[in-house]
């Protein structure tokens, strides 16, 4: 029982279009399902399968021929060769810091002796 989006229906009973009530259903303080109705008349249905709601069909304005190209901006693996993956990267709150050259760097800089952070081993609790 799959629930749908569309709150518009085509009510058998009153023969209108209308929209879908939604309301909870409680046993005491317990949600127990919901009451399905007609907004207009409020004939009640006896389950999601049972509406019959009304379905559009979908409005494409373009045409996939109009959409621009995929844009690959990097190579295979070449945005893990950034400063902020290198084992030298540092960061506090005032500065980003490469600690092989000395100086202050981006998240985003590139430099020939990139080394690979290791792995992160996760703490036991």
């Amino acid at each position: 029982m799959a629930m749908s989006t569309s709150r518009e229906i085509q009510c058998p009973a009153c023969g209108k279009e209308a929209l879908l009530l939604r309301e909870p259903r409680y046993e005491g303080f317990t949600r127990v399902g919901e009451t399905l109705s007609c907004a207009s008349c409020g004939h009640v249905f006896a389950s999601e399968d049972e509406v019959p709601f009304k379905h559009r069909p979908k409005v494409e304005v373009f045409a996939e021929s109009d959409r621009s190209k995929k844009v690959k901006v990097f190579a295979e693996g070449e945005n893990k060769r950034i400063c902020r993956y290198c084992a030298h990267y540092v960061v506090n709150p005032f500065m980003q810091w490469c600690g092989l050259h000395k100086k202050e760097v981006q998240a985003t800089d590139t430099c020939p002796q990139f080394t690979p952070k290791p792995p992160e081993k996760k703490a036991a609790l």
